[in-house]
């Protein structure tokens, strides 16, 4: 058939407008969220010049006064930088969150069932970022397990390089989640991370990893520890923290195995100033069950805070300010439910239920005052999980040492120092109080992450 003029020149003009959308079509294909976090191929051929270049190092005894080198050169090398406020960062935030919130629900849920009856707490960011810091040190098929493990399968089978996970560029993200937490301006709310690399005398470290760990912590050592006499070297551990003045904690470390050459130990304390809250004068009743009551200390806040009462599910929610950026939420059963039951609904969905249709309500809220600090081997709760093989004798961790290691722990102790509380109302308040065991968690309060959560059973038991 023949076209006349005009038919043709809006043919052409239609095809044009479309050759115009093509670009803008295109640039709008759905990423994968894996690779946020993948390498890329010019990434991949940077990482094999730098394994063929790693450099290694002793590290000094735990019983030398001095100062090493290589721990000076770490005050020069540790910034992880930051990343601007784009996009992709809050896309790595928001996929990073939820993978963190999950790994977090599973490892509570180990805990439930090693500690029935007590105190427990965990922080799962600091948890996730234990685990990816061995996962730095990893390779061949205990790389990729660790990399499954903490949430990231790539959408392919193809096994090169871009199917791996860029673990320096999932480290700078939780640094970016620390900054918000604690980006309130003020000392409300204080974390402080120690983290700590105790190797077998004359077995080399990788420098590079040690920089990536070190980089993690508020405070990063490597020291060399002879473990054949495990009893002492727990000792000569617990004394070096000691003496950091960072973490005060009871010796933990138990159990070595003598033929220990890699042990990596971190310690989280939270620690909040109770600036508007006041004691309770008297001693109150705290049942631990429905026949045992004891008497504990406690505190009150008044102040107009986020609530609801959810009775179909039988719990209530209270969530209160810390900081600027930081949220503490208190969970408690009531119509004669018990604690079992809430957190056997405990949602590995990121969106929990306990944040959802609160409300503002005018409270007074009293609480106990809590210090709390747990100890956890990762190794122990993983066999626990099915999943000893993760962290095992036969793990290949050849990117933090040239040595054949057998990982002795991979030790985590989060405590909890006092509560805290900024709200003061003076109006009638709805009175809640906290009489009975319940659950505790901190979010930082823009993204929902979460940062904390934990059981009290007994108050009067801190560890």
């Amino acid at each position: 058939a023949t076209l006349n003029a005009p038919q043709t020149e809006d043919s052409v003009s239609l095809l044009c407008f479309f050759l115009c959308l093509s670009p803008t079509v295109c640039d709008r294909v759905y990423v994968h969220p894996f690779h946020l976090f993948s390498y890329n191929k010019s990434s991949c051929e940077e990482l094999d010049n730098l394994t063929q270049e790693e450099k290694m190092f002793v590290p000094i005894s735990i019983e030398s006064q001095t100062i090493p080198a290589y721990e000076e050169n770490l005050k020069d090398k540790t910034k992880l930088g930051t990343q601007s406020s784009d996009t992709k960062r809050d896309q790595r935030l928001s996929y990073l969150k939820d993978l963190v919130h999950v790994l977090g629900v599973r490892f509570y849920g180990a805990l439930k069932e090693t500690l029935k009856g007590e105190n427990y707490l965990l922080s799962p960011t600091n948890l996730y970022r234990s685990l990816l810091s061995i996962y730095l040190g990893a390779s061949e098929q205990t790389a990729a397990d660790l990399q499954n493990f903490l949430g990231f399968f790539p959408p392919s089978g193809d096994p090169d390089c871009t199917s791996k996970v860029d673990g320096h560029k999932v480290l700078l993200t939780l640094k970016t989640m620390d900054d918000l937490f604690l980006s309130s301006g003020a000392d409300d709310l204080l974390s402080t991370k120690l983290s700590c690399l105790f190797s077998a005398p004359s077995v080399r470290l990788s420098e590079s990893l040690v920089h990536s760990l070190a980089s993690s912590a508020d405070y990063f050592y490597a020291r060399a520890v002879d473990f054949t006499n495990p009893s002492q070297a727990a000792e000569l551990i617990e004394s070096f923290v000691k003496g950091k003045d960072v973490s005060r904690t009871q010796n933990v470390l138990t159990n070595i195995d003598p033929s220990t050459t890699l042990l990596f130990v971190t310690y989280i304390q939270f620690k909040g100033k109770n600036n508007e809250a006041s004691q309770v004068k008297e001693l109150q009743e705290f049942w631990t069950d429905s026949s045992t009551k004891i008497l504990v200390p406690m505190m009150s806040v008044t102040g107009t805070f986020q609530y609801k009462r959810d009775d179909s599910k039988n719990f209530s929610v209270i969530e209160v300010p810390v900081s600027e950026n930081a949220l503490l939420v208190l969970v408690q059963p009531i119509n004669s439910n018990d604690l079992n039951k809430i957190e056997s609904e405990l949602s590995l969905d990121p969106s929990s239920a306990w944040l959802q249709n609160l409300s503002p309500r005018h409270i007074k809220l009293s609480l106990p005052e809590l210090t709390i600090q747990s100890a956890y081997d990762l190794q122990e709760l993983l066999t626990n999980m099915n999943l000893s093989a993760l962290l095992g004798k036969k793990a290949n961790l050849t990117k933090i040492s040239d040595a054949n290691l057998t990982v002795g722990k991979v030790q985590y102790t989060p405590s909890l120092l006092r509560n805290t509380f900024t709200h003061v109302s003076c109006s009638l308040p709805l009175e809640v109080t906290l009489n009975k065991p319940f659950l505790l968690a901190v979010y930082e309060k823009n993204s929902k992450t979460m940062v904390l959560i934990g059981r009290v059973t007994n108050p009067l038991n801190s560890f």
